[in-house]
C-alpha cells in the first residue's frame, strides 16, 4: 500500500536533509570561571597611557601600540593593580628590529623614577638574540632573567604571528611560558602588588616610527590560585639571600652558607674556621680588610666537602679597588704560602684593581677565569661597585664549564682539553702538573686582603 506524503510531512523530510548537511560553528565556551577579562575587545576602558607618547588604537579585536619617532618608552597600563595572579594573553610583533613587552606588579613616577614606568616586565624580543619571555626590571635592576639561563626556550616565540604568553605571580615566584613553553623563574621580594602594563619601545629616528605591535585575549585571575609545574633543570634566579624555593629543594639544590654560621667550611690551611678575618652579619659572609695582602689576616676558606660536576651560584659584593675569587676543584695538595691553587672565578673592581691591567687580554678582570681566559661581559650586566652582583660556575659531567655574571654567559671551556692545557701552559699556573684537572675538589673564597662580602651561595649536584 502507498502512503500518501502529505505536505508536513514533505517539510519535516526537507528541515532533516537540511539539517544533516549543515555542520554550524559551535558557540565558543564561556570564559573559563574565575576568569576575567582585562579588554574587551572594542575599547581601551579600564587602561591608561603612562611615559611616552607612542599610540595605542583598538584595531580588529586588537590593542595596536604603533611607535613614535623621538617617544621614550611608552606604556599602556591597568588602572587597577594585582597582587597574586595569573595572566595570558597574546602578542603579535612583525618587525623583528622591534621590541615590546608586558609589565607585571609596575609603578610610576617616584623619586627614584621620575616620569617613567618601572617593574618587572616579561620581555617580547623577536630579534636574533630571542630572549621573549625573559624577566627584565625595566627603569630599575635591568635584566633578571636572560635567556642565556634557559637557551632551550629561545626558539618558543615566533616573529610575525600571534603567541600566547602566560604569566604566574604568586608572593615572590614569578614564571613565565610562551606558546605553552615554560620560560623563565625569578623568585623576588620586590614589589608585591603594582599594574599590568604593554609596552611600546622608544625610538629615536623617523624610520623606526610605524612599527606595530598588537595585544589581545588579555584576561586575568585572581582568586583560587595555585602554583603550576616548572619541568626539572630551569635555573632559578632567587634574590631572596640565603633562601631555596620549594623548587629548587625539589630537585636537587642545597645552601652552602646558612647565613648566620659558618657550618661547612673551614681554613683552607686548617680543620676549623679561621678566628679571625672573616665576619659573619646580617646574612652575609664578609672576608675583612688587611691592606690588601693576600691570606695575611684570615686566610682563604673552603668548604668541608668536595664536588665534581655541579651548578654553583653565588652572590657577591666588592668595595671600591677589592680583588677576591671563587675557586673551585681546589685539592690544598699543592704547597704555597699565598692563596690554595684552583680555578678561580675572578671577583675583582675592575676600574681600581692594578691586576686588572696584568695577565694577557684582560684574563685577570671580573668574571674571567683567572690568567686563563677573559670574560666576554657586556657592560650592562656588571653592577656598580657596592651592589650586589650573581656569579655562576656550571660544570658539567663532560668537564665543558660555563661563567655566568648576573645572567650572562661570559666564557666557557672545556677542562682537560687540548686547548685549556694550552691556555694553563701559557699561565702562572704551568708549574703544578695537571692543574685544574682533578677529578673532584673543594670550593675556595679567596681572602686577598680587601672587603668582599658573599651570600646565597647555592649548589646542586650534577
Amino acid at each position: 500500500m502507498n502512503l500518501l506524503r502529505t505536505p508536513t510531512v514533505l517539510a519535516a523530510g526537507a528541515a532533516a536533509l537540511l539539517l544533516s548537511s549543515f555542520h554550524p560553528r559551535p558557540t565558543p565556551p564561556p570564559p573559563a570561571a574565575g576568569w576575567q577579562s582585562l579588554f574587551d575587545g572594542k575599547t581601551l576602558t579600564g587602561w591608561k597611557r603612562l611615559a611616552g607618547t607612542a599610540d595605542y588604537k583598538v584595531e580588529n579585536g586588537a590593542i595596536v601600540g604603533t611607535t613614535v619617532a623621538g617617544s621614550g618608552n611608552t606604556f599602556l597600563v591597568t588602572e587597577k593593580e594585582y597582587g597574586d595572579f595569573d595572566l595570558e594573553l597574546d602578542v603579535k610583533i612583525d618587525d623583528p628590529t622591534n621590541n615590546s613587552g608586558v609589565q607585571t606588579r609596575s609603578h610610576f613616577d617616584t623619586p627614584a623614577q621620575p616620569g617613567q614606568v618601572f617593574g618587572r616586565q616579561v620581555e617580547i624580543d623577536p630579534s636574533a638574540r630571542s630572549w621573549s619571555g625573559g624577566v627584565y626590571d625595566e627603569a630599575r635592576r635591568q635584566w633578571l632573567y636572560p635567556l642565556d639561563l634557559h637557551p632551550q626556550a629561545k626558539t618558543a616565540f615566533r616573529v610575525g604571528q600571534y603567541n600566547h604568553l602566560k604569566v604566574e605571580c604568586l608572593g615572590n615566584e614569578m614564571k613565565t611560558w610562551v606558546n605553552g613553553v615554560p620560560v623563565a623563574y625569578v623568585v623576588d621580594p620586590v614589589d608585591p602588588t603594582g599594574f599590568i602594563g604593554l609596552q611600546v619601545h622608544a625610538v629615536s629616528e623617523a624610520a623606526q616610527a610605524g612599527h606595530k605591535v598588537y595585544f589581545k585575549n588579555i584576561r586575568i585571575k585572581t582568586k583560587d590560585l595555585r602554583p603550576s609545574a616548572f619541568p626539572a633543570d630551569i635555573y632559578v634566579v632567587n634574590f631572596v639571600p640565603n633562601y631555596l624555593s620549594n623548587y629548587e629543594k625539589q630537585h636537587g639544590w642545597q645552601l652552602l652558607f646558612d647565613g648566620k654560621s659558618p657550618a661547612g667550611w673551614r681554613s683552607a690551611k686548617g680543620a676549623a674556621f679561621p678566628a679571625q678575618g672573616w665576619q659573619i652579619a646580617d646574612g652575609t659572609l664578609t672576608v675583612l680588610p688587611s691592606e690588601g695582602k693576600e691570606a695575611a689576616n684570615g686566610g682563604d676558606i673552603v668548604t668541608q666537602a668536595e664536588y665534581s660536576a655541579f651548578d654553583l651560584s653565588f652572590e657577591f659584593k666588592l668595595t671600591p679597588g677589592a680583588n677576591s675569587g671563587l675557586k673551585y676543584f681546589v685539592t690544598l695538595a699543592e704547597k704555597t704560602d699565598m692563596s690554595a691553587i684552583g680555578l678561580e672565578y675572578q671577583v675583582l673592581d675592575d676600574a681600581l684593581h692594578p691586576d686588572a691591567k696584568l695577565g694577557r687580554d684582560g684574563n685577570r678582570t671580573l668574571a674571567s677565569l683567572y690568567d686563563l681566559q677573559t670574560a666576554a661581559k657586556p657592560p650592562r650586566f656588571v653592577h656598580a661597585i657596592g651592589e650586589w652582583n650573581v656569579g655562576r660556575v656550571v660544570v658539567y659531567p663532560n668537564n665543558h664549564v660555563e661563567h655566568y655574571l648576573n645572567g650572562a654567559k661570559v666564557l666557557e671551556y672545556d677542562r682537560g682539553s687540548p686547548a685549556f692545557r694550552a691556555l694553563v701552559a701559557q699561565s702562572k699556573y704551568h708549574v703544578w702538573p695537571n692543574f685544574g684537572e682533578a677529578p673532584a675538589g673543594h670550593l675556595l673564597l679567596q681572602d686577598h686582603g680587601n672587603r668582599v662580602s658573599f651570600r646565597s651561595i647555592k649548589l646542586k649536584k650534577l
